[in-house]
């Protein structure tokens, strides 16, 4: 993965890091916004279609040349035809996983070794290029804030700003830019799913995994990860 130009999955995730305290500021449901940022991603690539609501491999010898992307199309092409809302949830953690190997391999993390239950070896991660990740905040702020009209802002950004506001990333949209810039969002993400249909599924999935069943959605900005 080449370091100026991290998928939007692995995007999403360094975006989640509080660059000051140096944590995660989505961390229990960070696995969900990952995995969507990974759906989008493939289907922006042509590797994912959408037929009839279901995720669909365009061409089932085909591949990203991203491990972590191959990965969730592997699992796509071996799973029964699901929707894009339920890949969002199912088995999202085996991309969360995949992200942080790659980001470390990358330099972007440090892996340590931990014990867990005194028994098993777990890694944990820690933010390694503090620098690197904060440019990308600042630029998915500039993408937020303007002055660019959104017919201006690429799709990987429309895409990209259109998740972290639906989950909730105030590292990108804080709950007063949520409410500030919430026309801005929602034309955002009115033209992200008119041009690709997977993202509507995709923030559906994202909406309701955030949410909880039965849960009431809150404003934009001011759920998930607070």
């Amino acid at each position: 993965m080449p370091d100026d130009s991290p998928s939007l999955p692995a995007r999403l995730y360094l975006l989640a890091w509080d660059t000051t305290r140096r944590r995660l500021v989505c961390d229990s449901r960070l696995d969900h916004l990952v995995r969507a940022g990974a759906l989008v991603e493939l289907a922006g690539r042509g590797l994912l279609v959408d037929v009839a609501g279901v995720v669909t491999p365009s061409d089932l010898d085909a591949r990203s040349g991203d491990p972590v992307l191959d990965g969730l199309l592997e699992l796509v092409m071996e799973s029964l035809p699901r929707s894009w809302a339920s890949w969002v949830t199912r088995y999202a953690r085996f991309t969360l996983d995949d992200v942080r190997a790659q980001l470390a391999a990358a330099g972007f993390l440090r892996a340590e070794s931990r014990r867990v239950l005194g028994l098993f070896r777990s890694p944990e991660y820690e933010l390694e290029r503090t620098q690197a990740v904060e440019t990308l905040q600042r630029q998915a702020r500039q993408a937020l804030t303007g002055p660019v009209s959104v017919t201006q802002v690429s799709e990987r950004d429309v895409a990209l700003l259109a998740l972290a506001a639906e989950a909730g990333l105030r590292t990108v949209v804080s709950p007063a830019d949520g409410a500030r810039y919430r026309e801005r969002i929602e034309a955002l993400a009115e033209r992200g799913s008119g041009a690709a249909p997977a993202l509507e599924g995709v923030l559906q999935g994202v909406r309701g995994a955030v949410s909880g069943p039965g849960a009431a959605a809150p404003p934009t900005g001011a759920r998930g990860c607070g």
